[in-house]
């Protein structure tokens, strides 16, 4: 199977002779092994994922008065400003497809309620939440129409296999807001956003941090695919496959907390086997760690992560992709 169909079987909770992996490395952790990996010419050409991510052209707020930092609700309209070429980006993920068999994503974090606070500051929109409902209601519109023309303006090109969208619902103990509310001010948007993506024939992504599994229901009903980062340190990653395991995919789940900085490498590969075994049994898992590396994971970790995530490459089925 190529790297696209092992994402795709995975994602359909089908079995594979091995498990895909997607595997990040912050600028800084890049930079500080980068001269020591051999003739790697980029973090993808050491990596070898099974998927490819790439930034969409998108938007972000532009020219925002002073009262968008205050702590009373602004009365202005919220303005914005487009980044990005739809032709280069066309030109990008056509070159990819006619050179590669891997997963092409589409990666948009911090898309909705990030957005929100990107605006206004997290305190003073949680504040908004509370205190101002109606404001946040009318900017969380705001975003979620303008997502939804930009979604359309790409989500044709043939090449996408899917889009992942992002937004940090969760602290390490909980949701950061009721279920309630969420319901009522953040799941409208997000459903019209996965049934766009949807109807295009593409998976939807979502990263969210933290502790969101009282919310995973819901995504699962809604139409979600594939859920990342799968933070082990705030949700049981057991209990996680066992309810949702049939319904949802994971990408995530060894520990980018404790593990990879400061076990050794054969605790790594121990934990990486024990994560991957669990979360693959019977497909939907992607393998990676819970988030992307930093600098404080040693190469020699990182090392023993791939050998993990390399197992099986050259088993009857499992052809590595190119890199």
């Amino acid at each position: 199977m190529t790297s696209r169909e092992l994402v795709k079987a995975a994602i359909q909770h089908r079995a594979t002779a091995r498990v895909p992996y997607r595997i990040e490395l912050c600028t800084d952790a890049w930079e500080a092994i980068r001269g020591r990996v051999g003739a790697a010419a980029d973090q993808e050409a050491f990596l070898r994922n099974d998927v490819l991510a790439i930034s969409p052209p998108w938007w972000g707020w532009h020219g925002l008065g002073p009262e968008w930092a205050g702590a009373d609700a602004p009365r202005t309209r919220a303005t914005v400003g487009g980044t990005g070429s739809y032709e280069q980006f066309g030109e990008t993920i056509k070159k990819w497809r006619g050179e590669t068999d891997k997963y092409i994503l589409v990666t948009i974090y911090g898309s909705h309620f990030e957005k929100a606070y990107f605006a206004r500051g997290i305190e003073n929109f949680m504040a908004d939440l509370g205190g101002e409902p109606e404001f946040a209601r009318r900017l969380g519109r705001r975003i979620i129409e303008k997502n939804l023309v930009m979604l359309d303006n790409f989500l044709a090109f043939p090449e996408i296999d899917g889009v992942l969208l992002g937004s940090d619902w969760g602290s390490q103990l909980d949701v950061l807001m009721s279920p309630e509310l969420w319901h009522d001010l953040i799941a409208p948007g997000e459903k019209e956003e996965y049934d766009l993506v949807h109807s295009y024939g593409k998976d939807v992504w979502v990263h969210s941090c933290g502790n969101i599994e009282r919310l995973i229901p819901s995504l699962v009903a809604m139409g979600l695919d594939v859920l990342n980062p799968v933070q082990p340190e705030c949700m049981d990653l057991a209990r996680l496959k066992e309810r949702f395991g049939g319904r949802l995919a994971f990408w995530g789940g060894i520990s980018t907390q404790q593990t990879l900085p400061y076990g050794t490498p054969d605790e790594v590969r121990r934990e990486a086997r024990r994560v991957r075994d669990l979360m693959a049994r019977g497909g939907g898992y992607i393998l990676a760690p819970s988030q992307q590396l930093q600098n404080d994971v040693p190469l020699e970790n990182v090392l023993a992560l791939l050998d993990v995530a390399r197992e099986g490459m050259d088993s009857p089925g499992a052809r590595d992709a190119p890199p």
